[in-house]
């Protein structure tokens, strides 16, 4: 027996998945020569980890 989703987002997710889409891990975006953060669009210098407006980071 397979373990149920942990978080409303995992299942929201594994919904996704079964009815045909596509999931991907969220990344940086890119403006220019910046890094954009996808949660709320903070701009960034290249070597960025995580978002200082948010605290996002890439998992």
């Amino acid at each position: 027996m397979a373990s149920a989703p942990r978080t409303d987002d995992e299942l929201f997710d594994q919904f996704l998945e079964t009815n045909g889409h596509e999931i991907s891990a969220p990344r940086w975006e890119r403006s220019y020569n910046k890094k954009q953060c996808p949660e709320c669009g903070g701009i960034h210098d290249e070597t960025a980890t995580r978002c200082t407006v948010c605290g996002w980071t890439p998992v």
